[in-house]
């Protein structure tokens, strides 16, 4: 995996990388992005998390009857 981190100072920045042998013939993903972006999308990600809180039965004394649960 290459990667690595740029700061262009003109809009017209050039950018070349070295190919690694073991790559050559394989499909490979270029992707430029603003690391403030990834940093915003993260805080959005976390803010949508879901919490699922689990009732509490109290099962005391319940005995399973596996042939009434099985009657059609």
């Amino acid at each position: 995996m290459i990667r690595t981190i740029v700061v262009p100072d003109k809009q017209e920045m050039n950018i070349s990388l070295f190919v690694p042998e073991n790559y050559i013939g394989k499909e490979v993903e270029v992707i430029a992005f603003s690391k403030k972006e990834v940093v915003d999308e993260q805080r959005i990600q976390s803010a949508k998390k879901v919490t699922f809180d689990a009732l509490s039965i109290d099962t005391l004394g319940f005995k399973f009857n596996r042939d009434e649960a099985n009657e059609r």
